[in-house]
């Protein structure tokens, strides 16, 4: 399993983007995270095709910290089904991961 992800998830508000992002980080499950949008999302839910707009976040973490940045993200947000997908990181600046790993560690 490698050491680092990158952590994703969408929600339908700028503010709401902003209180996930900042909590993740004061919690310590994610070192950084980064709001981009507004972006245009197309999904299917419930039988019907729809286009909402929505704000992206990006976590930085560790793969130790991962289940608690994941149990974060379902208890902050308020959607049913919220995406959570971990991609790993297979190559970094160092002094960067050692950054990351300094800002998740626990204690």
């Amino acid at each position: 399993m490698a050491e680092y992800l990158t952590v994703l998830t969408t929600t339908d508000a700028a503010e709401k983007a902003q209180a996930l992002a900042a909590g993740a980080v004061e919690a310590k499950v994610a070192a950084c995270a980064q709001i981009e949008g507004p972006i245009t999302s197309v999904y299917r839910w419930e039988g019907v095709v729809q286009t909402d707009r929505e704000w992206r976040v990006l976590y930085k973490t560790t793969a130790e910290r991962y289940p608690e940045l994941e149990a974060h993200i379902k208890q902050m947000h308020d959607y049913d089904t919220p995406e959570i997908i971990a991609t790993p990181v297979t190559h970094g600046s160092g002094a960067y991961l050692s950054w990351v790993s300094q800002e998740t560690a626990r204690g």
